[in-house]
Order: C-alpha cells, then sequence, then structure tokens
C-alpha cells in the first residue's frame, strides 16, 4: 500500500484566467492517453470545463478534477479557476494539492490571481513549478517572464528548460540538467537534436546558475561545488529534488500548450520531482481541547479526512469531495462528521473525473474521492473513524460586493430563496442575508461577474429566474435645530371620545447617540400610565422618516407639559398625541439626510497609489492614512457607501486585478444639500 502512496501526485494548476490551464490539462491527458481527441476551449469540447457556463464564457468557473497514470504513477491534476470572481473555487482546493503547478502567460507573465495562488502555496508550504506557456505567441518572452516570476511568487525561480526559438519560431527546449535538446515536429511530436550553437553560452551559464543554487542546498555538493570538482547528474538529481520538496526554489519550464511543445515532459517531472502524500507528510488537526493532533498519511492509522469541495444536485442531492488523510476507506460504511458532531453513512465511493462520476471499492491516504447524500456534511468539515480531532480550512474570501435579488416570478419567493441557499452549500464566496430596512435580499460575491453565473446556475439548476439590481442605500433622518411644540389629539364621536396633549421639546443630539426620551411631567399634568404611550407614538413614527421615509436617529424628545381628560383620556390618544407631537416638529427642525459611511482599506501595488487615491477623493471619500506591506501600499478612508457599492471592478480595472479592498460600516454622515434634494426626490418618486 505504501508504494501505491509513494507513486501518487497531486497537483494543482494554478495562475491567472487565460494564462491556458485548462488547455494545458487537456494537453496532457491527450499525451497520456486519456483522452482520444484534444479538447479546445474555444470549441467548448474540454473535458474540464464541462458546466454549461464554463462552456459559454470558455473560462473554468469552478475547479475540476481528473486522474490519469503515466509511467506507473498516479497524476490527479486539479484545473482551479484563475479569474478574481471565482477564486473562493481554487483557495479551499489549494490544501489539499501536494503540490502547485504555476501556468504562466508568456506574453502577460504572472498576474493578480497567480500572485494570490502563490500566497497560498507559501502558507501551506507547498512545493510546486512554473510552466511558462503560450510561448509561441507574439511578444512572448521566457527570460523577462522568469524575472518577474520571481516576484511574483516571493521564490527562487530556477530554470531546467531553456526555449529553443521564440515566438512563432518557438520549436523546443534545452534540458539544461542533461544538456539534451529537442525539436518537435507540427504533431507535437519530439526529436533529438544538437543544441544549437547561438544558446551555447545562455545554457551554459544557466546549467552554472542550476548547479549554484542546488549545492547551496547540501553541504557535500556545496564543497566539491568550491572546489571545483564535478559533481554527478544522479546527485544534482537528488539534491535538487530534495530542494523541491522543501519549498526552497521553483523549477521552472517551457512549454506550448497548443503545439503541444514540451507537454510530454510535464507528467515526467511531476513523477520525478514533485512530492507524494507520504512525502507531504504530517497534517495537523486540533483535538476537543485546541491542541495540535498530528495525522501522518498512514493506510493502516483511523480514518481521517477533510472535506474541501461542495456540489448540489437538484437531482442526485449533495456530493461532498474530500481528501483522505489518513485510514483506508472502503466502498461503503459509517464515518463521523466532528466538526458538526454527527453521525454519517455513505453507501458508494465515487472517483471524479470532470463531469464524470466513477464508483471505486476502496481509497488510500491522498486519495482525492467523493460520497454523495451526507445529510449535515459541508465545505470545511473534518470526517473521521470516530477520533474527535478537527481539520481547519482556509477561511472562506470575503465578499467585495453585493446585490439585492428577487425572483423573476413573483410566486417564486420561496424558490427562490431555497435555490441560493443550495447554491451557498457549494460556493464558499457567496454570503445571504436579508436587509430588514430596505426589505431587500441581498446576496454578496466577488464580484458582478459571480453573481451573474450564481443567477444561471440557479435557473438551469433550479429552474427559477433570478433579478439582480444595485441594493438600495440604508439612509438615515436626522435634525439640526432644537424647537418646542404640541400634539394635541382631540376626537368626539358619540359616548367616550379621545383626548390626549402633550407639549415636547426636540434637540439634536451627536452622532451615533441614537434617540432619548425624557420625562419632565411634573404636577401629574399627564398621568404616569401614558407617559410610555407618548414615547410609543414618536418612535413609530420616527421610523417613517419625514423628507424621504428613512428612519430618524440622534435626537431626543423630552416631553415637558400637557393635559389629560379623566373619561376621553387613553393609551392611544396618548400615543396618537406623540406622533402628532413629533410631526409638527419635524415640519420645522431642520431635517437633514445621513448616509452610511464605509471604512475602507484598499491594498494595491506601489504604482497604482497616486490613481487610487485620485479615484477615493472623486467618491467623497477622506484618505486617513496609508500603511506599508511587503511591497504593497494600504490606503485606508472613509467613504459613502453610496460611491461604493461597485467599487470592485473599478478597483480591478484601474490595478490589473492586484487591487483588494476589505470595508466595515463605520458612521453615518450629512448628505450634501444638492446631493440630498436629489435622493430625496428620487426616493419619493419610486414611492
Amino acid at each position: 500500500m505504501s508504494e501505491e502512496i509513494k507513486t501518487m501526485r497531486n497537483v494543482a494548476l494554478a495562475g491567472h484566467g487565460g494564462a491556458g490551464k485548462t488547455t494545458l490539462a487537456e494537453a496532457m491527458l491527450f499525451k497520456a492517453g486519456v483522452t482520444k481527441r484534444l479538447g479546445k476551449v474555444e470549441e467548448g469540447n474540454t473535458v474540464m470545463d464541462f458546466q454549461p457556463e464554463e462552456t459559454r464564457k470558455q473560462q473554468s468557473i469552478s475547479t475540476s478534477f481528473i486522474k490519469y497514470t503515466h509511467n506507473k504513477h498516479t497524476i490527479t491534476l486539479l484545473d482551479t479557476p484563475g479569474d478574481q470572481n471565482f477564486f473562493s473555487a481554487s483557495k479551499t482546493c489549494f490544501p489539499v494539492a501536494d503540490c502547485m503547478a504555476f501556468v504562466i502567460d508568456g506574453v502577460g507573465g504572472p498576474s493578480a490571481m497567480t500572485e494570490e495562488a502563490a500566497a497560498s502555496a507559501l502558507e501551506y508550504n507547498l512545493p510546486g513549478f512554473v510552466i511558462v506557456n503560450k510561448l509561441d505567441r507574439e511578444r512572448s518572452d521566457f527570460s523577462t517572464c522568469i524575472t518577474a516570476c520571481k516576484t511574483a511568487l516571493k521564490k527562487k525561480i530556477v530554470p531546467i528548460y531553456y526555449p529553443i526559438g521564440s515566438e512563432n519560431d518557438f520549436k523546443g527546449f534545452v534540458n539544461v540538467i542533461s544538456g539534451q535538446a529537442f525539436e518537435y515536429d507540427a504533431e507535437g511530436k519530439p526529436g533529438k537534436i544538437d543544441v544549437p550553437s547561438d544558446l551555447s553560452d545562455d545554457i551554459e551559464m544557466a546549467k552554472e546558475e542550476f548547479i549554484e543554487n542546488v549545492a547551496e542546498l547540501n553541504d557535500d555538493l556545496l564543497e566539491k561545488y568550491l572546489e571545483g570538482e564535478e559533481i554527478t547528474e544522479d546527485e544534482l538529481k537528488a539534491a535538487f529534488r530534495q530542494g523541491i520538496l522543501d519549498a526552497e526554489f521553483y523549477p521552472a519550464i517551457c512549454c506550448s500548450a497548443t503545439k503541444m511543445i514540451g507537454v510530454d515532459t510535464i507528467s515526467d517531472i511531476i513523477n520525478d520531482y514533485m512530492p507524494s502524500p507520504l512525502d507531504r507528510g504530517d497534517w495537523i488537526a486540533k483535538d476537543v481541547k485546541g491542541e495540535d493532533v498530528i495525522v501522518f498519511p498512514d493506510p493502516d492509522a483511523e480514518f481521517c479526512g477533510f472535506v474541501f469541495n461542495t456540489i448540489v444536485d437538484p437531482y442526485a442531492g449533495r456530493l461532498s469531495l474530500f481528501r483522505v488523510i489518513s485510514g483506508t476507506l472502503g466502498k461503503e460504511g459509517n464515518i463521523v462528521n466532528t466538526t458538526k458532531d454527527t453521525k454519517e453513512r455513505f453507501s458508494q465511493l465515487l472517483e471524479i473525473a470532470g463531469k464524470e462520476q466513477k464508483t471505486i471499492t476502496g481509497a488510500l491516504p491522498g486519495s482525492i474521492v467523493a460520497v454523495a447524500k451526507l445529510k449535515s456534511t459541508l465545505t470545511g468539515d473534518t470526517l473521521t473513524g470516530g477520533k474527535d480531532i478537527q481539520i481547519h480550512g482556509p477561511k472562506p474570501l470575503s465578499p467585495v460586493i453585493s446585490f439585492a435579488i428577487s425572483p423573476k416570478e413573483k410566486n417564486d419567493e420561496d424558490k427562490i430563496h431555497e435555490a441560493v441557499r443550495k447554491i451557498l452549500e457549494e460556493d464558499t464566496g457567496l454570503q445571504l442575508h436579508r436587509n430588514e430596512e430596505t426589505k431587500q435580499t441581498i446576496l454578496s460575491g466577488r464580484g458582478l461577474v459571480h453573481i451573474e453565473v450564481t443567477a444561471e446556475k440557479i435557473q438551469r439548476k433550479f429552474n427559477v429566474g433570478m433579478d439582480i439590481a444595485t441594493p438600495k442605500v440604508a439612509y438615515r433622518e436626522t435634525f439640526k435645530k432644537k424647537i418646542r411644540v404640541q400634539g394635541k389629539h382631540k376626537k368626539q364621536s358619540g359616548g367616550h371620545g379621545q383626548y390626549g396633549d402633550c407639549w415636547i421639546v426636540l434637540e439634536p443630539l451627536p452622532k451615533g447617540r441614537g434617540f432619548e426620551f425624557v420625562d419632565k411631567i411634573v404636577g401629574g399634568v399627564i398621568p404616569k400610565n401614558y407617559i410610555p404611550a407618548v414615547e410609543t407614538g414618536i418612535k413609530e413614527t420616527s421610523k417613517t422618516g419625514i423628507l424621504a421615509g428613512f428612519p430618524c436617529v440622534d435626537f431626543r424628545t423630552t416631553l415637558d407639559f400637557g393635559s389629560y381628560h379623566s373619561v376621553d383620556s387613553s393609551e392611544m390618544a396618548f400615543k396618537l398625541a406623540g406622533s402628532l407631537a413629533f410631526k409638527n416638529a419635524a415640519k420645522d427642525a431642520k431635517a437633514v439626510l445621513l448616509e452610511p459611511v464605509m471604512k475602507i482599506a484598499v491594498k494595491i501595488p506601489d504604482d497604482s497609489t497616486g490613481d487610487i487615491m485620485g479615484d477615493l477623493n472623486s467618491r467623497r471619500g477622506r484618505v486617513l492614512g496609508m500603511d506599508s506591506e511587503d511591497d504593497q501600499q494600504i490606503i485606508n478612508a472613509l467613504v459613502p457607501m453610496a460611491e461604493i457599492l461597485r467599487y470592485a471592478p473599478d478597483l480591478s480595472s484601474m490595478t490589473g486585478g492586484r487591487g483588494t479592498f476589505t470595508m466595515e460600516f463605520e458612521q453615518y454622515d450629512e448628505v450634501p444639500c444638492d446631493m440630498a434634494k436629489k435622493i430625496i426626490e428620487r426616493v419619493n418618486a419610486e414611492k
């Protein structure tokens, strides 16, 4: 069994959208004989991107999985999304991979999501390697990409393949370690050639750099290197692999997935240099006391698995994908969800292969498998044979944009909520809440495209249409002037009448104080049992505002005089009197509109600072200060919510996808008069 685990490889293809991860995966599967024809993204016939939304958009929106065999090794590919809208689907899967293959666009170099993926690799100390793809494209440049990767991936990058030719003339590579050169024909088949004479100096320098980087990791080799002794190829390879396993550096290779150049060697690199589950070694879990527990990939130990993904099917139910951390799992059995403290049973063990699901008879440590219809298990949960331990996965990415959602058909209100609830189970990048002030249901996600694709999924999976709209802003109203008024309710309609009379002083309070009610009645001019009714009348009326129907805040009302009738007075009469008093006061108390202001922290590359600060100022923002973190700047500012409801795509556009931000509510501030007038007119017109 240990030999079977030793020959396992779990590889996450990571990088920015458009770098060619899916195309490369299809080429690898074709080379391995898994597919009989080469799938192409633009033709919508790939194994990895099979969802209708992926086919239409020609991009990955969820992580797909497939396993193949190469030279007696079993390789599982995880093709992760590279678009920031769907990066949450990548982040949850990275921990269950044993290494990362960073696919880099040979023209554009590493981009924002490549950096995000690299941050996850550093967080989990995952080994990896760099594949510079699309080197057959115009303006592609291998050396420039390698230089950029050193900064973006925050690792030493060691090229082990050097390209032969460039752009449209890219036709092969030189293996820096062996010194052998290969040229590919039109069908993507390699042939051995002599090293081109014009590359001799470059290859010699690359070989020297390679030996130097590897020798630094081994004292014996370093001594040989410094003394000028020859280091054998086997010694270099052994030290090189150990350096990769220790994540000391990332090796780099060149490739063109569309022309099949270099594709055949990627599986060799995975087999020879990338880690098995045994190489990865220990996982850290927590026991009931919160103390660390070591979980080793031992097939004879008690079963432990970590659920990293959930797929919801309206007919088949919930499908839970997990990695077996330890133990051996059979084709059916009883397990415990220690996160939810519930017992689960499964009757079928599945292996995911693109859109297909294959029944298997068992799974060893390192295996990525799935089971269906677990009652309470969701992404992030730990499954065991009974031992009460938990493995904690990555925190879900925070949403950056929100939209109000509603069913296209009024009678589908319940259906849309049930559909969204199920989609939330499989997409950790979404959040749902109800805004009681605006009476809107708010769906938050990683971007506009994320929300739009979610709406498409809901339509396809659950046959219910969903409309999305910019959410309403929860404005407030308050007062600027102190005023004293009377509220008198008197009504005679035969028999007992209604009589309530009160005088109140309405005055503004400092920001954030809310509502205060002060009782200054003396001499019993209003009986004590009627005073709470006056307060209730004021509070209830203030909730509907005076300018545009928004709640009134930050004011005090002082009840200081009034009168009553021994027969006609009642709690209802004084409640109405309080309501009238508030309305009378609000007319002359200089009511103003308040807007929610958010505290925002924008993390950006240093060269974007000027543009972002100017943009925040144009949004009526007030910059509070700046902090530095690594090679990035963090701008802290206060910005009205109305100005940043759709900030995420704008920030991405201004920073080339490298900017991120977080925000939280800070306070309410007065809206400028001209803007307040327009808002009030618009809101009242909508009513």
